[in-house]
């Protein structure tokens, strides 16, 4: 009995280490997506470290369609307007995978629907002791005479080491709104790609009520700005012209979203001088529904509103902010990166869009 119990460990032993373990499969890392919104055809180009295939899932209505791709590009076209998530998955096998989530917004060429919200707030078309004296309510298919575009990278970053690159391709008219939209876009050593429209040469303006109704993008690194620049600029440089920033977002988290800032900014003795004040909604945030930043500019002060109610007033009096007795043009655009809002991350969706309903000048 004895020799038979050791011939069986003996057995036991020798079948244990026989066994072998399967090596630990490696994940890819390193998941980056490109995603291009052309009217409906969505392009998608993924990249990451270690990937032997990819999957990417374009989400429509209660459906959804699985494109798989050896080299990370996959596309596929929408055929209406809305908001849809797009799933891009790096391989090493079916079951071992990392995942990157992008939002795309569809707006169809001669389509009746814009990603614009619905609701929010508004300003009406005269005020008493004021003339409407220009505007634009974007109500056309494109833009009027009285914009143009920067285009490029500016000089450093646009003096702020912003990441996007200006083009005059990321807006549309649609709708009876503007849109300005920055992209996760890849284009002449840049990242990014957005707009950047100015009235500058062409239209100009000192002094008056200034509305501009608009919804806003938002995430971590994304900056829109409403705001002007004095005319003589190309003379005497910035801060000597001037800035007046009707409205500025820095997206992220915490109140971030849902904060805006006005600011004036000026030359003080050859030193850059500023002041400027914020309000903050109590929930929400400024892409949820449209809201009119105003500023209310004369000979001794600029006041800045938003919804009409005052959050600062700027005294221009002082001899050193005489270059808010001047004419000012006026710049929209959404940047992404820069050293005030900090770059973008993983949580930040593309496309972001800025909506402008409309803008009215009054004096």
């Amino acid at each position: 009995m004895s020799i038979h119990y050791l011939l069986i460990f003996v057995f036991a032993g020798l079948a244990g280490c026989d066994k072998k373990t399967p090596p630990a499969v490696v994940k890819p890392t390193n998941l980056v997506t490109a995603v291009d919104v052309t009217s409906g055809l969505v392009h998608v180009q993924a990249s990451a470290d270690g990937a032997n295939f990819y999957t990417v899932t374009f989400f429509h209505n209660n459906d959804s369609t699985v494109v798989e791709s050896n080299d990370g590009q996959a596309s596929y076209t929408y055929t209406s307007n809305g908001s849809y998530l797009v799933k891009t998955k790096a391989h090493t096998t079916y079951a071992d995978y990392i995942q990157k989530i992008d939002t795309v917004v569809i707006n169809l060429t001669g389509g009746s629907t814009s990603g614009a919200p619905t609701t929010g707030y508004s300003t009406p078309l005269s005020y008493a002791n004021y003339s409407l004296v220009w505007n634009d309510e974007f109500n056309g298919t494109g833009l009027t005479s009285d914009w143009t575009f920067d285009i490029g990278t500016g000089s450093g970053g646009w003096g702020n080491n912003e990441l996007q690159y200006y083009t005059n391709q990321n807006y549309a008219v649609n709708s009876g709104y503007l849109e300005i939209t920055a992209k996760n876009q890849p284009f002449n050593s840049s990242l990014y790609t957005s707009t950047r429209l100015k009235t500058q040469g062409i239209k100009s303006w000192k002094y008056g009520r200034i509305d501009i109704r608009a919804a806003l993008p938002y995430g971590q690194g994304i900056w829109p700005a409403l705001w002007m620049l004095g005319d003589n600029i190309s003379n005497v440089g910035w801060p000597a012209c001037g800035e007046i920033d009707i409205m500025e977002l820095i997206g992220g988290a915490g109140a971030n979203d849902r904060t805006v800032y006005g600011t004036g900014h000026w030359s003080d003795n050859g030193s850059h001088a500023q002041q400027g004040g914020n309000t903050v909604l109590p929930t929400g945030k400024f892409a949820d529904e449209f809201h009119v930043f105003s500023i209310i500019w004369t000979q001794n002060s600029i006041t800045w509103l938003m919804d009409d109610v005052p959050y600062n007033t700027l005294n221009t009096t002082p001899a050193t902010l005489s270059a808010f007795q001047n004419k000012f043009f006026l710049i929209f655009n959404v940047a992404v990166g820069g050293n005030w809002p900090g770059n973008p991350d993983g949580t930040t969706v593309y496309p972001q869009t800025m909506y402008v309903d409309y803008v009215r000048v009054f004096q």
